[in-house]
């Protein structure tokens, strides 16, 4: 019986797992991960307005993986060995014929001072130190930045700071407190957001004038403290940061062979394939894709990488060549807690529609619909 090992257990890993069972695949499946669960990083944005909680935002994945008839290993991967053949756990080795590795990326922690900022997208309990902060707050300013990995410029998440800040704004308006913070958004960017096109960044940034959001644009942050933000530009005062840095690989790369880009991701080809590795395959922030300059890393281009990943594990399995490869398509909701800016780029087109109440509802009903997939 042919064995397949997932490494992780978010949109790429769990895509994977279920376009293997989709595709008639009839093989041992084990899923590794530290937890039995699913986290919908997309609803983060939603916590610190108490729009969500945190709970309601993890999914038990002891059903979903009865159904596809998947085993799971509560683990962390510590490395790899005979050619990709051998997983090594902290539960012990894990043997397997055929490998997917959508263990998700991890944040640059570098910045001297990083521990006084918050980096939203680090899990339910990053979001929720967001809400208790602002509500032990009685004013004062909250700086929001992100910035991207040097070696690697795609490798950044900065969309869903976006949302937080826009989303920020929109409470404190709604709880009769705005006239009392100051919101300052920084980057090393001088035009931020331009992966979601031209004139998503007009908008973004026209927006923030609009509603009072201060900007610090194209100066690299060099150090933050207690109560402030240092830039190669200058400073000014936080007494909330929250940032989202670079991403790079997993630390547990670092225990293989497998190639690896410059910014330290997995070097992955069109089909997803990690060259000079017969049957090892890698989606999702864990890899590093041919692809334009925009290409995101999101949840979306996840799941298109997942799809492609375990089809052409598939081919393989049956003595074919992989010829499966993955749209590169940027989509996303820009949302604000009550409405929201669609976005949407693909190599010949760029789409931006204005902020609508019809948005933000289309993005809690996809969550609805992604999260049934798994329940």
């Amino acid at each position: 019986m042919q064995r397949v090992t997932i490494v992780g257990a978010g949109f790429g890993a769990l895509t994977s797992l279920k376009t293997l069972r989709d595709q008639g695949f009839k093989g041992q499946i084990r899923v590794v991960s530290p937890r039995r669960e699913f986290v919908y990083y997309p609803g983060l944005i939603w916590v610190p307005s108490g729009l969500r909680s945190g709970e309601a935002l993890r999914l038990d994945l002891g059903h979903f993986f009865g159904k596809m008839k998947a085993e799971h290993l509560a683990a962390s991967a510590t490395g790899l060995s005979e050619g990709g053949r051998l997983l090594q756990t902290d539960a012990g080795p894990v043997e397997n014929d055929g490998l997917i590795i959508a263990s998700g990326g991890r944040f640059i922690k570098k910045l001297p001072g990083i521990e006084h900022a918050i980096t939203p997208c680090e899990g339910i309990a990053a979001a929720e130190a967001i809400r208790d902060r602002l509500r032990s707050m009685d004013g004062g300013t909250v700086a929001m930045g992100f910035s991207s990995n040097p070696q690697e410029p795609s490798s950044m998440r900065g969309g869903p700071i976006f949302e937080f800040l826009f989303g920020l704004d929109r409470q404190l308006r709604k709880e009769g407190r705005r006239e009392r913070f100051r919101i300052i958004f920084f980057t090393p960017a001088e035009r931020p957001g331009n992966r979601l096109g031209p004139k998503a960044v007009d908008r973004l940034l026209g927006e923030m004038h609009r509603v009072g959001i201060e900007t610090h644009l194209g100066h690299k942050p060099k150090q933050f403290t207690a109560d402030k933000v240092i830039t190669e530009g200058g400073e000014f005062p936080a007494d909330l940061i929250i940032f989202m840095p670079g991403m790079t690989g997993n630390s547990w790369f670092d225990n293989t062979d497998l190639p690896r880009s410059p910014g330290g991701l997995l070097q992955a080809d069109a089909q997803c394939r990690v060259p000079g590795f017969e049957r090892t395959y890698v989606a999702g922030d864990s890899g590093s894709f041919p692809g334009p300059d925009w290409m995101p890393k999101q949840a979306h281009m996840a799941d298109l990488q997942a799809v492609a990943a375990a089809k052409n594990l598939i081919s393989e399995f049956a003595g074919q060549a992989p010829k499966e490869t993955f749209k590169v398509e940027l989509l996303c909701i820009v949302d604000a807690n009550d409405r929201g800016m669609l976005v949407a780029r693909t190599p010949k087109h760029n789409l931006v529609l204005p902020r609508s109440i019809l948005f933000h509802w289309l993005k809690r009903l996809f969550e609805w619909w992604y999260l049934r997939r798994f329940r």
